[in-house]
């Protein structure tokens, strides 16, 4: 079984959110067949503390914005603000500075769940 409509809309509207504050390597891994507790990770990277929290702060605010609004259970790591964990029950999202991102390589720890596809709105309107 793969990810819900549900969830599949909601990590698609944070992996947006996330791009559109700048967010690299942007990965939605679909982990429904894995797990019982969640249908999706989005992972994201920044390069400063800063950036991190604003990506944060972008994402809460488009899943809050949504018809069935989103507000997340949980949230983890925003004092240090290098590995902030956002869980919406249906997703889970980390966003990591990016020498976490690179030293805990969730991405390689997943490899064998599907990724749902996701591509940057700026980068399709820029064609």
């Amino acid at each position: 079984m793969s990810a819900s409509e549900r969830a599949r809309e909601m990590a698609l509207s944070a992996a947006q959110a996330a791009a559109d504050k700048k967010a690299q390597d942007i990965v939605i891994i679909d982990v429904a067949d894995q797990m019982v507790i969640t249908d999706a990770f989005v992972l994201a990277s920044a390069p400063n503390e800063r950036q991190v929290q604003a990506i944060v702060d972008a994402i809460e605010d488009a899943l809050a914005s949504l018809p069935e609004k989103a507000k997340p259970v949980r949230r983890e790591g925003e004092r240090a603000g290098r590995w902030v964990l956002l869980d919406y029950v249906d997703i889970v999202v980390h966003v990591q500075h990016t020498e976490e991102r690179e030293f805990y390589a969730l991405d390689r720890l997943w490899k064998d769940c599907p990724t749902i596809p996701f591509v940057d709105r700026a980068l399709v309107e820029a064609e």
